[in-house]
């Protein structure tokens, strides 16, 4: 008996992300185009060439690291 409730269980539980799966597959999000902002809004695709978008990355990354204060760590007391 114990065998056909965790068996029931289980199938539903498979039927419940099974729905929600195909929920988000199809929700049909657009795909960004090269150059557009993200949702957030912050994020852009790079574009040109490959040397072109590993200046882009370079200019982000260091554009993050300033925007990031670094904590200072407590002196030793």
């Amino acid at each position: 008996m114990r065998i056909v409730f965790g068996a029931l269980s289980l199938l539903v539980v498979l039927a419940i992300v099974g729905v929600l799966a195909k929920k988000q597959l199809g929700a049909g999000v657009a795909p960004a185009t090269p150059g557009s902002a993200s949702s957030d809004g912050s994020v852009t695709a790079p574009t040109g060439t490959p040397k072109q978008q590993v200046d882009q990355f370079k200019k982000a990354a260091e554009a993050a690291v300033q925007q990031t204060p670094s904590p200072m760590p407590d002196e030793a007391k």
